[in-house]
């Protein structure tokens, strides 16, 4: 993995594109007229997204949070892969890639603003849990809007599947005083009520633990948050599922990387394939799961 020298050497653009140290992870920062964001080389973490026009960053991170090797932060836009959820007995939860060094292979500025590349490549670590050969990218492109693309490419000679997600969490001022839009009439699994299946209707509200899977949906979705007058909205391709999480004030207690009261200005919006569904790669094709998210002032 090269160090911060190297990374610069290579990859740096002036005023647009450098690399800094936070704990024990390497960050990117990627910034414009447009606004600026952050994203860890470990996992390919986006920890930090804020648009110009705001004061509140749009992806919230945990006071709380640590920088170590080897553990994720609390926040940012974890990336769940090759599986979303709990893995088979002694796998670790939302797969194996979050918590794994990733490497920058591209860089520059478009016509939008300034982006980045980074890669993961299977191992003989990954193997031994997941027995396919793979290559996974994350391209994120910094504009009036943020772009993540995430690209599985199937490198080898049999198909294989995989569930999917970039767990956001969004930065909200009151959870309370948050709806939801775009999943109205929607089907979904509830865990807090034993997978259950239910129909959403009217807007999504948080009152205590949320932990749903709204699934057969590719709808954009908005978060109107009152409290912050802003909107943020979600457009995605190559997702099926929209998941929507807050611990609530009780399961907030079980998480040492969060502060009491943390639950209140968060709300995790997740754009992916999850819920049972599975997106089957052939060999040697790719698929690219892709969100777009931009904050409208009310």
């Amino acid at each position: 993995m090269m160090n911060i020298d190297q990374l610069t050497q290579r990859f740096a653009v002036a005023q647009k594109i450098r690399f800094v140290e936070q704990g024990e992870l390497v960050i990117a920062e990627l910034s414009s007229d447009a606004g600026k964001v952050r994203v860890a080389l470990q996992g390919a973490q986006i920890l930090e997204w804020i648009p110009s026009s705001e004061v509140v960053p749009v992806i919230w991170v945990s006071d709380a949070a640590v920088y170590q090797k080897g553990k994720g932060v609390r926040g940012g836009v974890p990336i769940c892969w090759p599986w979303f959820g709990a893995g088979d007995s002694g796998k670790p939860a939302h797969g194996f890639v979050r918590t794994k060094p990733w490497s920058v292979v591209a860089s520059g500025v478009n016509d939008i603003g300034p982006w980045l590349r980074l890669t993961i490549s299977d191992d003989e670590a990954s193997r031994a849990i997941w027995h396919h050969s793979f290559n996974l990218s994350l391209t994120l492109t910094l504009g009036h809007s943020l772009t993540i693309a995430l690209t599985t490419d199937n490198p080898s000679h049999s198909d294989f599947s995989v569930s999917e997600a970039l767990h956001t969490y969004f930065a909200v001022g009151d959870v309370d005083k948050v709806r939801v839009t775009g999943l109205d009439q929607t089907h979904y699994l509830d865990k807090v009520l034993a997978m259950s299946r239910h129909l959403q209707q009217g807007d999504v509200t948080i009152a205590g633990e949320v932990d749903r899977v709204y699934v057969d949906t590719s709808n954009e979705v908005v978060i109107v948050d009152e409290a912050l007058a802003r909107r943020i909205e979600i457009r995605k391709s190559h997702s099926t599922a929209t998941v929507v999480w807050n611990p609530g004030s009780e399961k907030e207690k079980g998480f040492a990387d969060m502060r009491e009261g943390d639950y209140r200005r968060m709300l995790c919006v997740e754009s992916g394939t999850a819920g049972g569904d599975l997106v089957t790669i052939a060999a040697g094709e790719a698929h690219t799961l892709t969100v777009e998210y931009r904050v409208v002032r009310d």
